[in-house]
């Protein structure tokens, strides 16, 4: 039997970068069009800085397989449109019973978490502090920080990404807005409509899960 090779990549906290890799990618501002609550705002960053890097991923992945794990670093541009603060697209695992493991670097972040059915969890988190993303979890990153907010993940390689989920609904329940006082706030997104029953069922059945 021929066995993996270990493999180590050094990461670099500074620049946000995971070396040694086999992927990375970026998204640019114009990238996140119509993912904000305040259109005007954003088109004048549109008009200043469309094709900056927002934020960006590096990553290594192994194999396909649920036992190899994909591990890479994120890396986002602190700052906001409007009172909105700078996020992430988000996703859920097209194999919704894949779990995720997020580990702050450099940074506050919230990690943004919704179920299928609607319900919202939000852990805000700094340097050093891990949060586990569960099972069928929609998650999304948020910078509500200074600075840049830099976080290693990781996750079983078949788990798959679906974004249109957020999009369907009209984005997430609740959007990170600025509190006035230096915070955050979390307010009801007046868009959001909840996922139809067959959605839910489809799902979890996907994943071969009870209904």
């Amino acid at each position: 039997m021929i066995f993996a090779e270990p493999r180590l990549c050094d990461v670099s906290v500074g620049t946000g970068m995971l070396k040694n890799g086999d992927g990375h990618y970026r998204k640019t501002y114009r990238d996140l069009t119509g993912l904000y609550a305040d259109a005007p705002a954003f088109d004048q960053i549109l008009a200043r800085q469309a094709d900056e890097v927002a934020y960006e991923v590096t990553s290594y992945t192994p194999g396909a397989k649920t036992s190899d794990m994909i591990m890479g670093v994120t890396r986002m541009e602190p700052g906001r449109v409007g009172r909105e603060y700078y996020l992430t697209r988000g996703h859920i695992h097209a194999n919704g019973d894949r779990p995720e493991v997020y580990y702050t670097l450099a940074g506050r972040g919230i990690m943004q978490m919704e179920s299928p059915d609607g319900e919202v969890r939000l852990i805000e988190m700094g340097p050093q502090q891990i949060c586990y993303v569960p099972p069928f979890w929609i998650h999304r990153s948020v910078n509500i920080g200074t600075g840049d907010l830099v976080m290693f993940f990781s996750y079983p390689a078949d788990s798959g990404q679906d974004y249109g989920i957020i999009e369907r609904s009209g984005g997430m329940r609740v959007r990170i807005m600025e509190d006035g006082r230096g915070g955050w706030v979390a307010e009801d997104n007046p868009a959001w409509t909840n996922r139809s029953t067959e959605e839910v069922t489809a799902i979890l059945k996907n994943a071969g899960a009870a209904v």
